[in-house]
């Protein structure tokens, strides 16, 4: 066995960013849906509405949470109090604060739907949060595509992110952040995609996975009313996941960052000539077994481990074929580890 230390150009460090399917059974978009009536009559259904790829009561093996809808306001609105004896403490109020806190990171900043040309303060919204499990590390920017269309089907908007067309990553917090457009594939429509004195349809977070969609652009331009009323819980959330369903396409993409350690192993013709294997010397008096063997070696390289300071196996890297090595070869054995 021999041994040699890696100098620093023998190690070379590079990323990757691979992307694929975010929803279940490899699929890039979804045309259907269904919502399961006893996750919507649980204690959760006044929080949230889940969603799934097929119905969780045909085939409740196979169905699984694809995202959820929330719906979040400021003032209360939308859902019935807690307790009545508590007036304006209710399911939405806390999914707001949620929100705020997950997004804003700051329980004084306000939601803002636009640019400074065209914004809108929001005191409520929607929120899309897709299945932790239907993605890796991020959504991929420019695969959100998202059709609504009205209850008469006459009318339709179809929305993603604006990725395309920003020169620089934007921040809330530590977020990414993109805006929800009218268009598709990452690029606006028209000037911007916006919806005039309405701001932007919403913010893409593809860190969080999470969109969250602006009830007011909705309103306009799609009359997708939400009710601000204290006597309903869930009414919101069905009206989005209605006009989902009718839209009948939510594509989204996952993104991951594979880091990787290129490490070059490099056989110079005066090194890993010889072998202590048991066929190269003689296990009682370590010589030599054959007398050519001292001037014209040859030995056959099968597995190159690394090992650190304190001479600890780290990693082993098995090659393909034995590769010959002698006096007059030298070689370049280039191991990849990903992490």
């Amino acid at each position: 066995m021999s041994f040699k230390r890696f100098e620093t150009q023998d190690i070379v460090i590079s990323s990757d960013s691979i992307t694929g399917p975010a929803w279940s059974n490899g699929v890039t978009a979804l045309t259907s849906f269904f919502t399961s009536s006893i996750q919507a009559a649980g204690s959760s259904g006044d929080y949230y509405l889940d969603v799934f790829q097929s119905d969780p009561i045909v085939a409740p093996d196979t169905s699984v949470t694809q995202f959820s809808i929330a719906y979040c306001d400021s003032l209360g609105s939308g859902s019935v109090n807690f307790n009545d004896a508590v007036p304006f403490r209710t399911p939405t109020l806390s999914n707001f604060g949620q929100y705020r806190t997950l997004v804003l990171e700051d329980e004084n900043s306000e939601f803002i739907f636009g640019d400074n040309t065209n914004l809108l303060t929001a005191s409520n919204f929607y929120a899309i949060s897709v299945d932790r499990a239907r993605y890796k590390e991020a959504i991929f920017p420019g695969s959100f595509n998202l059709t609504l269309s009205a209850s008469n089907g006459f009318k339709k908007i179809h929305l993603t992110d604006n990725s395309n067309v920003l020169a620089v990553n934007t921040f809330l917090g530590s977020t990414r952040v993109m805006q929800v457009v009218s268009g598709s594939n990452g690029t606006p429509v028209g000037v911007n995609g916006y919806v005039e004195a309405s701001g932007s349809y919403g913010l893409f977070l593809p860190d969080l996975g999470t969109i969250l969609l602006n009830p007011a652009a909705l309103s306009q331009s799609l009359h997708l009313n939400t009710s601000r009323s204290r006597d309903l819980s869930g009414e919101n959330e069905d009206r989005l996941f209605q006009a989902i369903k009718d839209g009948a396409n939510f594509s989204l993409s996952s993104q991951e960052t594979i880091s990787s350690d290129f490490v070059f192993v490099r056989l110079r013709n005066s090194e890993f000539n010889y072998s202590e294997n048991p066929s190269f010397i003689s296990g009682s008096t370590g010589e030599l077994i054959y007398n050519n063997f001292i001037n014209q070696p040859q030995v056959y390289i099968t597995t190159v481990g690394m090992y650190n300071d304190s001479n600890e196996l780290l990693a082993v890297a098995k090659l393909s074929r034995p590769l010959l090595k002698d006096f007059t070869k030298e070689a370049l054995v280039r191991v990849k580890l990903d992490f």
